[in-house]
């Protein structure tokens, strides 16, 4: 689709080279860095019609206040915990994200950290491109993955496609949620403590924001134990950093696999030291396939504002 008028759109932080492609087909596209001094615009910035940003990126009250022509905010990502939802409602701004498209590929990532932690994967590739191996070092024993009980912490789209992927080896697949699901043959458990308890691994797909902030705090690292895995791709704020740190150090619980942390792209020193930690760096959707079809979906919700059209895919 092409504008006449090439709409004035920021695109805020840094974007995906494609997506700034199909930006740059359709609009007047102005980069604005995330920590730019808001104070300062010039006024070909503050007419911009739209905002594009990442999800870690999002756009703050300030943002949109410095943007006063602003009409719709466009999100890179599933999460919109970095954006005041509020404040863009009682703007009259609209926001969208991109759900479905990344599912399988997060799900994906989740299992595969799963596996890589429970199976010692990461720690045993550096013993043998160390040459500790090939000295006669032998790897520790790892645990086993199959008959494991699995819960899954928030059984949204991201983790019913996790279950799924799960169920021809898990013993068991528990679930947590605000509330019960009635279209699942997963175990529900209503109390937080009692599904970590319940859990061998305890996988964090729920969505982000203040109302998840440690989520899972140092009681339900305790609850799972120390035979319990953790597994988190969906935001770092959902688990006490420092309760996980300590929790790993004084082996109340055996392992954790993360794709996200707290203060991104800060990782707790202490992870980078243990070997029953595999880490990665945030790399949920991070696929060619995932993120054309999300910057596909960033684009036809904008084409769709612009068209005077219902949103595709709108959270506000």
């Amino acid at each position: 689709m092409t504008y006449p008028d090439r709409p004035p759109v920021v695109a805020y932080g840094r974007l995906n080279p494609y997506l700034m492609e199909g930006l740059e087909r359709r609009f007047t596209v102005h980069s604005l860095p995330a920590d730019a001094d808001l104070t300062t615009l010039p006024p070909h910035v503050r007419a911009a019609r739209a905002l594009v940003s990442f999800g870690s990126t999002g756009a703050s009250a300030a943002v949109m206040d410095a943007l006063p022509a602003l009409e719709i905010i466009g999100l890179f990502s599933v999460g919109y915990d970095k954006v005041d939802v509020d404040h863009a409602r009682a703007k009259g701004i609209r926001v969208s994200n991109t759900p479905d498209v990344l599912t399988d590929d997060v799900a994906d990532l989740a299992v595969g950290l799963l596996y890589a932690t429970i199976r010692n994967i990461a720690a045993n590739d550096r013993l043998v491109r160390s040459g500790a191996w090939e000295r006669g070092e032998a790897p520790a024993l790892s645990a086993r993955v199959t008959g494991r009980r699995i819960g899954i912490l928030g059984l949204g789209r991201i983790g019913r496609a996790i279950g799924k992927r799960l169920e021809p080896v898990a013993g068991q697949i528990l679930y947590h949620n605000r509330r019960e699901a009635t279209d699942t043959p997963y175990t529900y458990v209503a109390d937080a403590i009692d599904f970590a308890r319940q859990s061998d691994v305890l996988i964090v797909a729920t969505s982000g924001g203040p109302e998840a902030a440690s989520l899972v705090d140092a009681a339900m690292l305790e609850a799972l134990g120390p035979e319990g895995v953790i597994i988190n791709i969906s935001r770092g704020s959902v688990i006490d950093e420092d309760a996980l740190v300590a929790a790993l150090a004084d082996k109340r619980i055996a392992g954790a696999g993360l794709d996200v942390f707290a203060a991104e792209p800060h990782v707790p020193p202490a992870l980078l030291t243990m070997d029953n930690v595999v880490l990665q760096p945030h790399q949920g959707s991070a696929t060619v396939h995932s993120r054309k079809a999300m910057a596909d979906l960033v684009l036809a919700n904008l084409d769709a504002h612009f068209a005077g059209k219902p949103l595709l895919t709108p959270v506000v």
